[in-house]
Parts: C-alpha cells; sequence; structure tokens
C-alpha cells in the first residue's frame, strides 16, 4: 500500500540533524526525498565519525553511523550550486516539488536565486521550510546556531545535572542533540500543516523554524513554574519538580527508576517497600506534603530500596501498578522485550555492508504504514536517475554536466 505522503515530492537542501530528521520523517511516511548534496563533501554528517559502518569484511566505509541516523527513505544528489547551471538544476527541481527544506544562515540561498521569494514565482504551490538557530527576524538571527549552544542559551541546561548540593553538581547537556531532532519534528507538524492548508488555498508559504523557538517552546511545565511564580527552576538531578518520588534509587545491584504519579500509587509502593505508615504521615499522604517535604522523604527511600535487586523491585511493583523500571544501556535497549516485540530495529540492503541497522520509525498507521524503501543512500548515488526521470534530462546532457563539475 502506497505511503501517506506517496504523492508529495520533497527537495532536502539541509544538512546535519534538523532539517535532515524532518526530511526522514517525510520520508518514512512516504514521500519522494531528494536530497541535494555537495559534489565531493555531502552532508558534513557523512564525516562526522568515527563510528563509521563496516563493510562485509568488518573494514570501516565512509559512511559516518551519524549520517545514517537521519537520512533513511533518500535520494541523494550531487549539485554543485555555486554555479549557475547547478542553480539552473536546484530550480528546476523545486519547479517540480511539493516541499523544499534547507537549513541555511538567513539570507544564505538569495545569493544563488534559491531562496522563498526566488522560488515561489515559479512554483507558487511550494512549500519552503527554513530552519536556523535563530529565526528569520531578531537581533540573533544572522548568528549560526547549534544544539549544544541553543540547550544553553534556551534554558534546557539550567535544568539538567545534579543539584547543587550532589557531587558533580553543574548544567549537563542532554546526550542526544534533542533540540534539534524537536525542531525536526516540528517542522514536519508544520510542513503537514501547509500541505493542509494548500488543499484550501492552491498556495504554498514560506516556513520559519528557530531551533531556540522549539527549545523554549519545549520547556513545558518548567517554562510555566517560572511563568507561573516567577521563580526560575533549579536543577533537581533525576528528580521532578512537581511530584514525588519520581527519581532514580539505588537498589543492590545498581539504580532503578520509581515514577509514582498519584497518592494511591505511593500507598502500593509504601506497602511493598514495607512501610505502611509513610502513606498515613501526614508529611508524605498528598503529593504536595510529599513535594514539600522532600528532603525527609528520599533518604527514607533510598535506605529502603537498596535491600532489594533492581530486578526484584521491578518486578514487585510491576505486579502492583506502581510504574518503575531499569537504567538500561543501548545494549539492554535493544535485547528489550517490548522493543524486540515492537520491532524498533530495522535492517536494509546497503551496497556497501550488505545491510545497515537502523532505529524504526515510531508512526504506526493502520491504513498507511511506514515503509522501509531506501537505506540511506550514498553519496551522488541517484544524481543520473534524478535528473533523468525528474527533469528528462539525457546522457549527454548528463555528461555534460559532470564534464564541467556541475553534478
Amino acid at each position: 500500500m502506497a505511503g501517506a505522503l506517496s504523492h508529495i515530492r520533497v527537495l532536502d537542501l539541509s544538512r546535519v540533524l534538523a532539517g535532515p530528521w524532518a526530511g526522514q520523517i517525510l520520508a518514512d511516511l512516504g514521500a519522494e526525498v531528494i536530497k541535494v548534496e555537495r559534489p565531493g563533501a555531502g552532508d558534513d554528517t557523512r564525516s562526522w565519525g568515527p563510528p563509521y559502518l563496516k563493510d562485509a569484511d568488518g573494514r570501516d566505509t565512509s559512511e559516518a553511523a551519524y549520517f545514517l541516523s537521519a537520512n533513511r527513505n533518500k535520494q541523494s544528489v550531487t549539485i554543485d550550486f555555486t554555479q549557475a547551471e547547478g542553480q539552473a538544476l536546484v530550480r528546476k527541481l523545486a519547479a517540480e516539488s511539493d516541499i523544499l527544506i534547507e537549513n541555511f544562515k538567513v539570507g544564505g540561498l538569495a545569493a544563488y536565486g534559491l531562496d522563498y521569494e526566488s522560488l515561489k514565482v515559479i512554483n507558487p504551490r511550494l512549500i519552503y521550510c527554513s530552519i536556523t538557530g535563530f529565526g528569520q527576524f531578531g537581533p540573533y538571527a544572522k548568528r549560526a546556531g547549534y544544539d549544544f549552544m541553543i540547550q544553553g542559551l534556551g534554558g534546557l541546561m539550567s535544568l539538567t545535572g545534579r543539584s547543587d548540593a550532589e557531587e558533580g553538581a553543574g548544567p549537563v547537556k542532554v546526550g542526544v542533540a534533542l533540540t534539534d531532532i524537536l525542531t525536526g519534528l516540528y517542522s514536519s507538524v508544520a510542513i503537514l500543516a501547509a500541505l493542509t492548508a494548500r488543499a484550501t488555498t492552491g498556495r504554498g508559504q514560506h516556513i520559519d523554524m528557530a531551533l531556540l523557538d522549539v527549545q523554549v517552546a519545549c520547556l513545558a511545565n518548567q517554562a510555566m513554574n517560572y511563568l507561573t511564580t516567577g521563580n526560575a527552576p533549579r536543577r533537581l538531578g533525576n528528580a521532578h519538580p512537581n511530584i514525588v518520588p519520581y527519581q532514580d534509587f539505588p537498589t543492590a545491584d545498581g539504580d532503578f527508576i520509581l515514577t509514582v504519579g498519584n497518592d494511591g500509587q505511593f500507598r502500593k509502593f509504601c506497602e511493598v517497600a514495607g512501610h505502611r505508615e509513610w502513606a498515613d504521615d501526614p508529611r508524605f499522604s498528598s503529593n504536595k506534603a510529599r513535594v514539600a517535604n522532600r528532603a525527609e522523604l528520599i533518604p527514607l527511600i533510598r535506605q529502603a530500596t537498596v535491600f532489594k535487586t533492581t530486578a526484584e523491585w521491578v518486578a514487585a511493583l510491576e505486579e502492583v501498578g506502581v510504574p518503575c523500571g531499569p537504567i538500561n544501556d543501548l545494549a539492554a535497549v535493544f535485547e528489550d522485550p517490548q522493543v524486540l516485540a515492537r520491532g524498533l530495529k530495522v535492517e536494509l540492503p546497503h551496497a556497501l555492508s550488505g545491510l545497515v541497522a537502523q532505529v524504526a520509525s515510531p508512526l504506526r498507521l493502520s491504513d498507511t504504514p511506514v515503509e522501509y524503501r531506501l537505506a540511506p543512500p550514498r553519496l551522488g548515488e541517484h544524481t543520473d536517475e534524478v535528473l533523468a526521470r525528474v527533469l528528462g534530462l539525457g546522457s549527454d546532457a548528463i555528461t555534460a554536466l559532470r564534464g564541467q563539475q556541475v553534478i
């Protein structure tokens, strides 16, 4: 069955993560995604290694794992659009596309006639998504923006890390480029909204996505904690600002996570822990009281949890419906029975390695399911095929462009 977006063509001029992530989401949903890359070098992340994909003999290929994470189901076309002939090719591809994604600096594509104002003249239905660090206007608009920097500037790192009272205190970034990922997700949502609007108006539009905007928007309840009180939230390590107990606790053989979401669950936890008196203690009987008295409660729980293993706690608490779980490394994640049952690891044929492992899309549509059609492409793998099929160029024209180093 054709994917939900199988009638849509996307021209992906983006690099690194936020833009490619949005493009991969659309590609997984069935869109034809043509990734335009620089001849010779390609997307920056192609060289962001090690680690690299291994070939059949266990040797490193030129394909970095980072690139492989965000470019599935795409076709790679190499075009040098610093040359006039290359600009003309991209304009022709844009004229035949529904969506364009780019993450150049503000105004960076105008010099090549590839900005939204130029391209909407030749394709008024084009949905043009620009992704930058700080957006198309404002005092920071001209600055480059990277995920790590935005995590700090946008407040996330002020919330992430051990509290001032703990050893190793200080701000810590999230272990993946989460702001980039969230920006890719928001971008795909905006693109789909623009597609729906186009079905009514017949017109495309420009989408202005900024990493900083997304980071601030995703502060969620912590932002509202500040806006409601005027008090900036402090770092709490793995604890929750509004719910107690909701953090990690030591066990006889490691640590586990306890996420008590209501007073009923707390009473069940107390019974399993052998301390029913905590549930009736006015200091701890309600979540409001537990938040106010966390400094007294948390040490009591920590003293109790060390007498059972992680597996024993998880089994006992799951039996009574108290949410909890282990702290897995990635080896344990991909061996977890639920992860295996959900098929979150997939493999696709790859010319250099035989197969390349991928993390499956979490999107599960009953009538138009995600399809895994293409492994992340090798640089320029589809140049000739796309130029012939989409633009109708003959082999002589393609050979001439390659001779001029346009492609």
